[in-house]
């Protein structure tokens, strides 16, 4: 059974009307439960969007069991900046997932177990 992922979503000093910022909400849940369902190891993820005026800055923030990234990006409309985000989240995400599995891999190549001599 997966577990629900906790998602929180900041729009803060963003100048925008309410139906693109619904989108945008939307956009960012979609892409935060598409990572949630990648890496399982994930239990929040926080997104906040800040700015307006033709600058906007979108701060990222992911932990989980033994997980922990925090990530940022810049665009000059918010979606791209979201878009940006999620992107750069979801590299560190695989970066650690596969540091953790493969050094586990890498462990056990370089001590294989003994073999017991044959009589």
């Amino acid at each position: 059974m997966a577990q629900a992922k906790d998602v929180v979503i900041h729009l803060k000093d963003a100048q925008l009307d309410d139906e693109l910022r619904e989108k945008l909400r939307t956009a960012i849940e979609q892409g935060c439960q598409a990572l949630g369902e990648e890496f399982h190891e994930v239990s929040r993820i926080e997104v906040t969007v800040l700015g307006g005026g033709g600058a906007f800055e979108a701060h990222g923030h992911v932990t989980g069991k033994g997980t922990d990234v925090g990530t940022h990006a810049k665009a000059n409309e918010p979606g791209p900046a979201a878009d940006q985000l999620l992107d750069k989240i979801q590299r560190q995400l695989r970066r650690v997932h596969d540091k953790r599995i493969f050094s586990q891999r890498r462990d056990a190549q370089r001590d294989p177990p003994k073999r017991k001599p044959t009589a």
